[in-house]
């Protein structure tokens, strides 16, 4: 039998998932992933590899995995079948024939997280959005990015128990965008470390409040501790 890789690209709200990669006694995008393949494969197991890891409760407009599989004649029924077998918050967009070496993690050059902020209260955005009434300082938050831009290592905003070889993340793009009532935190990088996006938000909240100084970002960056 002629085993092919494929690439799927998909999107999923991840309020009722423990992240994306699989873990026990937790309910994961990925497991929700495996276990639909499988079934597709007549039992035999089938384990698929994402382009990144994502946190409890992240969601992903556009993400990446990759699995193996016997040639798959038509990807559109096999689409179909996915997902309708698949959780209404987990959706399979498109399946792509590749080759076999191509792989969803080491391939990709780049990832983008946007964190997005109601500045009022919204019936319809609340599992989406932070609600947060405090006025904001856009101008020094996006001064905050340019400091971020300068730097590699992010230990400081590393989850403290977490199995990296590195905390070096390659950080090309970083912004505040406000539009009416809602702010966009926007930042692109090679990698990012497990709650690294979270914590960065919540320090440049604390800039955009006045709590801290733009400055202070030096030394929070410089000191390589969580606290």
């Amino acid at each position: 039998m002629t085993v092919q890789r494929y690439f799927l690209k998909l999107s999923y709200k991840g309020t009722n998932y423990n992240g994306w990669q699989i873990q026990p006694n937790a309910k994961t995008i990925q497991g929700e992933i495996n276990d639909t393949l499988t079934k597709l494969n007549g039992g035999l197991q089938v384990l698929s590899m994402g382009c990144g890891r994502t946190d409890t409760g992240v969601h992903a407009s556009q993400f990446y995995a990759h699995f193996d599989f016997a040639e798959i004649q038509d990807l559109e029924h096999f689409k179909f079948k996915m997902n309708n077998m698949l959780p209404n918050d987990i959706v399979i967009h498109q399946i792509l024939k590749v080759k076999n070496e191509s792989h969803a993690r080491y391939d990709a050059k780049k990832r983008t997280y946007k964190y997005y902020i109601s500045t009022t209260k919204n019936a319809f955005n609340f599992e989406t959005t932070l609600l947060f009434l405090q006025k904001l300082d856009i101008d020094k938050m996006n001064q905050a990015c340019q400091i971020l831009m300068s730097y590699s290592n992010f230990e400081s905003f590393s989850k403290v128990k977490t199995a990296v070889k590195t905390f070096e993340c390659q950080i090309s793009n970083a912004k505040w965008e406000k539009n009416n009532e809602e702010i966009v935190f926007s930042i692109t990088a090679n990698r990012f470390l497990r709650n690294m996006v979270r914590s960065i938000v919540g320090t440049m909240l604390d800039i955009g409040t006045g709590k801290i100084n733009v400055d202070d970002l030096h030394d929070i960056i410089q000191a390589k501790n969580r606290d």
